[in-house]
């Protein structure tokens, strides 16, 4: 058994170990302790996927973005084994090319890029209006009946407005409006509703293009591109959402590929597919090249260096030790209570891809519903295993209702019920349920409140950019989690709640 003396040195060299550490990953890398020091990076990652033909050279094309308003394009860099590899500019437009002599089956590359939103970055003014190729000269083909209805939207617009921002605002708040009460079958019956703006804007003489813009959202994985609309007015393009008309600066809108050009362009292939996914890293602006080009020290060991798809999973795994950190200090020296070791932190990660309100709503409903349905359940004498399935596919039944009750009423449950971890849930019906008959109902309420209270206090730390800004960028620090972990398992003393006990000896 190791002595009292050599745990402590143990944990104190665990503690120094995770503090040196990350130290020395800010000297390296120049991550910063305080995120307030920070700029908002994003990673965003095109991965494409296709069929190549067999024994058939291949030559993929994708447009990528470059001088993008609003952003400034730090790194980019191309994954992909056996494929070479070049980036070229055709008619005014940025394009990367893979191309291989022979391939065969299924395909996938990936297109890695490094941006930074920096408003001090905008085009530069254009003295005369572009000629386009697009939508400046092209036809506008309406049957009668479609050109009357055109003309009418036309001059509801116009009657609106004063000049080509305010035009297309209107014009796209119409026409939003026409196609969620279904009164615009006339128009978009045909066509696309981002074609019928362009035509309608086109026959109004709008100079605009047609783009497609990533929009950029933390964690997000398999997005694909949005259709925006660029007018250009005061000399420079002015970017429109055409769900909601609202203009550039209200959106993280990454514009990806401008004018209508083609997104991917394949030969010796077919079912050519690209999803985007990207995250948000917190990383100082003047060193950001340096952190992503390190290829030695702790360069190799970043968390930064994995596929976007698993840094987003670890961004979230990376706070299960803070979780746990809080529910051992809550039960070894607070002396709460809980339904089962680790449930609290499994619910605060729930409400941390919820909202806390909504979660522990979802919860409570959850497990109030289940212990009704449960205590039905043994009357009929069922073996364990039995129980206990038919409590996952009751639960499963209550999240479907839940989610379809929510967006009737118009709230975004369906994320919330998706995090919560199904078979816990009905292990703690189960558990609860049990309780109940062995040691009444306010061992139950005692033991479930207690694990909510937990899970708040976990999530409150959680969700704080401060802790996750340090639990993202330096993992390391994990070991002095794991320091504070075993001091706290080594505690024999009375908890906080239990001193209650001993009150009346204070007028001894």
């Amino acid at each position: 058994m190791i002595s009292k003396k050599a745990l402590y040195v143990l944990t104190f060299f665990l503690a120094l170990l995770g503090v040196f550490t990350a130290l020395m990953r800010h000297e390296q890398s120049g991550i910063p302790f305080l995120s307030s020091e920070n700029k908002d990076v994003w990673m965003v990652e095109a991965r494409i996927d296709f069929k190549a033909q067999n024994d058939t050279p291949v030559s993929l094309s994708l447009s990528l973005p470059e001088n993008i308003p609003g952003y400034k394009l730090y790194f980019e860099q191309s994954v992909s084994a056996g494929y070479g590899f070049n980036t070229f500019m055709q008619e005014g437009h940025k394009r990367g090319e893979w191309s291989i002599r022979e391939a065969q089956g299924k395909q996938t590359l990936y297109y890695k890029a490094q941006i930074v939103q920096d408003h001090a970055h905008t085009p530069q003014v254009e003295e005369t209006p572009p000629v386009l190729e697009t939508h400046a000269k092209e036809d506008i083909l309406w049957n009668e009946a479609e050109s009357i209805a055109a003309k009418e939207l036309l001059a509801q617009a116009y009657a609106k407005s004063s000049d080509d921002l305010t035009f297309t605002r209107e014009l796209i708040k119409i026409v939003a409006a026409m196609q969620e009460k279904n009164e615009g079958s006339l128009l978009l019956a045909k066509h696309e509703y981002v074609e019928v703006l362009s035509k309608l804007l086109s026959e109004a003489g709008v100079l605009h293009r047609v783009s497609l813009a990533l929009e950029l959202e933390d964690a997000r994985r398999n997005q694909s591109l949005t259709p925006v609309i660029e007018v250009f007015a005061n000399k420079q393009w002015v970017l429109f959402d055409p769900k909601n008309a609202l203009q550039e600066q209200n959106k993280n809108f990454f514009l990806w590929t401008r004018g209508g050009k083609s997104l991917i362009e394949l030969t010796g292939g077919n079912n050519a597919t690209v999803n985007f996914s990207m995250v948000k890293q917190n990383m100082p602006a003047l060193e950001l090249a340096q952190a992503h080009f390190d290829e030695s020290g702790f360069g190799l060991f970043s968390i930064h260096r994995l596929p976007i798809e698993e840094q987003s999973l670890f961004k979230i795994l990376l706070l299960l030790p803070i979780g746990a950190l809080i529910t051992v200090f809550m039960r070894l020296l607070i002396g709460v209570k809980t339904s089962g070791t680790f449930m609290p932190v499994l619910i605060a990660m729930a409400f941390l891809q919820t909202s806390l309100f909504l979660g522990l709503l979802n919860f409570i409903v959850l497990v109030a519903i289940g212990l009704v349905l449960r205590s039905y359940l043994s009357a009929l004498n069922l073996l364990l295993v039995a129980r206990i399935a038919t409590i996952i596919v009751i639960v499963i039944f209550m999240v479907a209702l839940m989610t379809l009750v929510g967006y009737e009423l118009g709230f975004n449950t369906g994320m919330s019920v998706a995090f919560f971890p199904i078979i816990i849930l009905s292990w703690t019906i189960e558990r609860m349920s049990i309780l109940w008959e062995e040691e009444g109902a306010k061992e139950v309420m005692t033991q479930g409140g207690g694990s909510l209270l937990v899970a708040v206090l976990a999530y409150g730390v959680m969700q704080n950019g401060y802790v996750a800004h340090l639990c993202f960028n330096f993992p390391e620090l994990n070991l002095v989690v794991v320091a504070l972990l075993i001091l706290m398992g080594r505690y024999t003393g009375y908890r906080l709640l239990e001193l209650r006990r001993f009150s009346e000896f204070k007028s001894v």
